[in-house]
């Protein structure tokens, strides 16, 4: 998920495990390959006759768009046998790059597309996508996944929940404020990079149209849930008050309106770039770890399974909001108690857990005058 990310501080999991613990996140990057095959199908060939460049933005370890990115391959070659193919992937800065490099060459646990392709040209940038990643003019088709959620900064804490779907009044307004001003910076620097006639295909977590977001699609709120257990540790002098409000999560979840505004808004900077909303769809695929135990029915299991997909996210963040002055050992105590407690939860009432992922699936192109 996520870096798929960005926020200073913020790290996924490490050495390879962020793909392992998160194949929810592959299912959606699956889901929106038709997306990035059909964008390469409509761009016109001469364009991408000598070379194409694909960016691959806030890929984590890069093992879970290994699929789309061959399939991005064989599309162009489909259409321009010839063309030299440049994937571009960056991160933050303070990203696994050893794990992502070891993915993309065969040395991890997936299958590369290096193996059956060649004059393909991996590039691997520290640069986030707050920024300009390539040259302007340059890119084809630039991709993300479950990663602009993620703010530049975290604006405050909110003082009674861990993310901005429980904050409200002046905390939220900042959060939004700043979230809206995060998405245009992107889509500015995407604007700047692109070709004419060139895409964005990204795929963000969003608010659907019925108000469902990631691990609250109608069973037990998944981010309800971590706040209750920092309350509990609150509540038992685990945590100070101060540390509680650190938790909060430098988050967004944007509609679809909000999503599209820029695009649409005649007067908008990202609407005078030349940036075009060509689609936006919500959709939702289902946590494979809950579809999972509904077929084996091991709340254990499934515990043990769940867990570390929600560590591979926000453990640093949570970690990082205790005080510097516990040793570090306790900090390591209290995190490791706070994820048994959710994992005893799942363990002994497994019913309504799970992360669902709710997604807003966008193309987005740069006009060609």
């Amino acid at each position: 998920m996520a870096n798929r990310g960005h926020s200073e501080g913020i790290t996924m999991s490490g050495g390879g495990l962020y793909s392992l613990a998160t194949v929810g996140a592959k299912h959606v990057i699956d889901a929106a390959t038709p997306l990035v095959v059909a964008a390469i199908g409509a761009m016109d060939a001469a364009s991408i006759a000598s070379r194409f460049t694909l960016s691959d933005m806030g890929t984590a370890d890069a093992g879970t768009s290994l699929s789309m990115v061959a399939s991005a391959i064989d599309a162009v070659r489909a259409r321009v046998p010839e063309a030299a193919v440049t994937v571009v992937y960056s991160d933050q800065p303070r990203n696994d790059f050893n794990a992502l490099i070891a993915n993309v060459y065969g040395l991890g646990p997936f299958e590369t597309y290096l193996d059956r392709h060649d004059n393909v040209f991996p590039l691997v940038s520290g640069t986030t996508f707050y920024k300009q990643i390539v040259p302007a003019a340059t890119l084809d088709v630039g991709f993300s996944a479950t990663a602009m959620h993620w703010m530049s900064t975290k604006v405050c804490n909110i003082s009674n929940h861990v993310q901005a779907v429980g904050a409200s009044g002046k905390e939220l307004d900042e959060f939004r404020r700043q979230a809206h001003l995060d998405w245009r910076q992107i889509l500015l620097n995407r604007a700047r990079e692109l070709k004419p006639g060139g895409k964005l295909v990204l795929i963000n977590f969003g608010r659907d149209e019925q108000g469902r977001y990631l691990g609250n699609t109608g069973g037990i709120n998944m981010f309800d849930t971590f706040n209750q257990i920092w309350i509990n540790f609150l509540d038992q002098k685990r945590i100070t008050r101060d540390e509680y409000e650190n938790m909060t999560l430098p988050q967004y979840y944007n509609t679809v309106d909000e999503f599209s505004a820029p695009l649409v808004d005649t007067d908008d900077a990202v609407y005078r770039a030349g940036l075009r909303l060509d689609h936006i769809d919500t959709r939702i695929v289902k946590c494979p770890f809950a579809e999972s135990f509904r077929e084996h029915g091991d709340a254990a299991r499934f515990a043990e399974e769940y867990i570390p997909t929600i560590r591979s996210w926000n453990e640093s963040i949570f970690f990082n909001a205790l005080a510097e002055a516990r040793p570090f050992e306790e900090r390591r105590d209290i995190i490791e108690d706070y994820y048994a407690s959710y994992r005893d939860m799942v363990r002994e009432s497994p019913e309504g857990h799970g992360m669902d992922y709710v997604h807003a699936y966008m193309v987005i192109s740069k006009q060609t005058r």
